[in-house]
């Protein structure tokens, strides 16, 4: 099993936020499907303020590159991509086009 963890920030607007936690709830069965079928078996994100964080569980042979390919080819998963992004907004450090980062493991116990 393989795990990533992820970060992102949402715009500092707590109405924008209320609207964003709203999508989350009702996520559509096409979008849990695209996560599903590339072989994720468990996702989470939090949430504090304007900060979120994602926790992915995958079989050891998914693939990030793989499951970048799928959802660029995915017009549902574009278009909610798209619409998530009017609530997300890059890290501070973040490159150009960067949306969530992947972090690194600095402790495990």
């Amino acid at each position: 099993m393989k795990r990533f963890c992820f970060a992102l920030d949402l715009h500092d607007d707590p109405e924008m936020i209320i609207e964003y936690d709203n999508w989350h709830a009702r996520v559509s069965d096409e979008i849990k499907e695209s996560i599903t079928s590339t072989g994720i078996v468990a996702m989470d994100i939090y949430r504090i303020g304007n900060r979120m964080f994602m926790i992915v569980d995958a079989h050891d042979t998914f693939s990030l590159e793989e499951k970048s390919k799928k959802d660029a080819a995915n017009p549902s998963v574009q278009q909610w991509e798209k619409l998530m992004w009017k609530f997300q907004k890059p890290l501070p450090f973040a490159k150009e086009g960067e949306k969530w980062m992947l972090m690194k493991q600095i402790f495990g116990l």
